[in-house]
């Protein structure tokens, strides 16, 4: 069988097949070839390799198979950059002429051949354009052989180069080797847009990528039920909506209004499908979605779905409960006793005591041990006795200006302190604090009753008992004389409930009376 080994040149749109020879040329090496232009030099895009001679006919058709002159060495690949320069410069003149000769053409690229004997002018056009003058006008500006090749859009953006709608690379300046045809039908077997702006590459026309995944999605459709079928489900029946083909699922939306995702293999075909499928001919499409596989599905409406149906036909499922969740392990705190229990436990602890006459001593071990205990602190030189405990306590507890106030300091020593002055308290319309005649505070002043007996007092008298005592008065003092003013304030009294009920005589009369 013959070998072949692919190369690639700069301007063809396939790759073109070579005998190797005995050059020992590998994937990635660049090789020196003559082609029916002349020679050329290209890079080799695949090691070589056997292909039967139907392959080999159907490829190259009638034409030779020719072989490899040579692996490039450092000074070809020198030249090979001199001549891409050349080609480049040659660019502006080459336009310059397409637009005084008034041509309908584009000027795409000039590229000169391995020799440099020869220049290639690629253009692009709609239709055939006579280029006889121009060949002779560009033949005088390079004074080297002019070859005019007109390419179609595709070739003109793989030679050009450019980014498609996905943000990549073209595909025909990448890797493509061919340009295969593409229809308007393979846009409709994928379910896209029949927009044009959406489905054209950069050239124009369709994108060739739409050829690539085209015979996956026609294999999805013949397996998978067709669109708006009905689908049999545990939740009621089932409608085809939507088609995922790359991860080969379908869209069901239920009678709810819900919509779910299922794969085709988990889809099962029941006897009815069997049946038409036997009678028609055709492959068996699945019309079934099982529990199982809607029990695997990760949707929490899936799930209370079930669960609905579950109560509906009054199967109960008990949720699985993780018991080590329920209980968690806390610490202890420890409770301090009140001061009841520890009054009794002392109290028992004494009685323990005397009983075993063992003297003081069991007595103190008792109540140290039932103690509450106390927080020892850096520096404290260790527990203080109880009485002295407590008779910290209540001071620390006494407010500040009560130690204050009986001669002590803030800080509990003792320390002579000046006499606070009487607490002064202000009322509205007291004029500031003072008084009538502005010397004492009203708030200080002493009440009628009091002033009335201190008038008594200095006038040389004792002060007279009170009407309830029966009006007597104390010794020393002269007798206070019954009249209009005792009787009416009895009365008062009386009528009140007051003090003057006790006040009467043994008659039932006033005192006074």
């Amino acid at each position: 069988m013959p070998t072949v080994i692919p190369v690639k040149f700069t301007y063809a749109a396939r790759d073109l097949w070579f005998d190797p020879a005995e050059t020992g040329a590998q994937e990635g090496d660049h090789v020196i070839c003559t082609t029916e232009r002349g020679r050329e030099i290209g890079l080799a895009t695949a090691d070589a390799r056997e292909v039967t001679p139907e392959e080999l006919a159907e490829t190259i058709g009638g034409a030779q198979l020719r072989p490899v002159d040579r692996i490039a060495t450092e000074e070809d690949l020198e030249r090979a950059d001199e001549l891409a320069r050349r080609g480049e410069d040659a660019m502006p003149a080459f336009r310059r002429h397409v637009a005084e000769s008034g041509l309908d053409m584009k000027p795409v690229g000039v590229e000169y051949l391995f020799d440099g004997e020869k220049a290639v002018c690629y253009f692009a056009a709609e239709e055939r354009v006579d280029f006889r003058q121009l060949v002779r006008d560009l033949a005088r500006e390079f004074h080297v052989r002019i070859d005019m090749r007109q390419i179609g859009v595709r070739e003109e953006a793989a030679i050009v180069g450019g980014y498609g709608h996905c943000g990549q690379e073209l595909c025909c300046r990448r890797f493509a080797t061919g340009f295969d045809p593409v229809s308007i039908r393979m846009a409709k077997e994928q379910d896209l847009p029949l927009n044009s702006t959406k489905i054209s590459g950069a050239c124009g026309r369709l994108m060739c990528c739409l050829r690539y995944e085209f015979e996956a999605y026609r294999d999805f459709k013949t397996r998978a039920p067709k669109r708006n079928a009905v689908i049999d489900t545990p939740l009621g029946k089932g409608k085809i909506v939507e088609y995922d083909t790359p991860k080969e699922q379908i869209v069901l939306r239920l009678e709810s209004g819900k919509q779910i995702r299922v794969a085709l293999a988990d889809m099962t075909a029941s006897e009815a499908a069997h049946k038409k499928s036997e009678e028609l001919g055709c492959p068996c499409r699945p019309d079934t979605v099982t529990r199982e596989v809607l029990d695997r599905l990760q949707s929490p409406d899936v799930q209370m779905a079930l669960a609905e149906l579950d109560r509906k036909n009054g199967v109960l499922t008990e949720p699985e409960v993780d018991t080590a969740d329920l209980f968690v392990e806390t610490r202890r705190k420890r409770r301090r006793a009140s001061g009841g229990a520890q009054a009794g436990e002392k109290n028992e602890g004494a009685v323990a005591s005397f009983g075993s006459g063992s003297g003081s001593g069991s007595g103190d071990e008792a109540s140290a041990s039932t103690r509450r205990r106390r927080k020892r602190r850096p520096g404290d030189g260790g527990a203080a006795p109880a009485q002295e405990q407590t008779a910290q306590q209540q001071t620390t507890r006494r407010r500040r200006h009560h130690q204050v106030a009986e001669g002590g300091s803030a800080d509990g020593s003792q320390q002579p302190q000046a006499q606070l002055p009487a607490k002064r308290t202000r009322r509205p319309g007291d004029k500031g604090g003072l008084g009538e005649k502005g010397t004492q505070p009203r708030g200080m002043q002493p009440s009628r009753k009091k002033r009335a007996q201190q008038a008594a007092a200095q006038q040389g008298g004792d002060r007279p008992n009170p009407k309830h005592m029966g009006g007597q008065p104390s010794q020393g003092g002269p007798k206070p004389q019954p009249g209009a003013e005792g009787a009416a304030k009895a009365r008062r009294r009386r009528r009140r409930g007051g003090r003057g009920r006790g006040g009467s005589c043994e008659g039932g009369a006033p005192a006074g009376e």
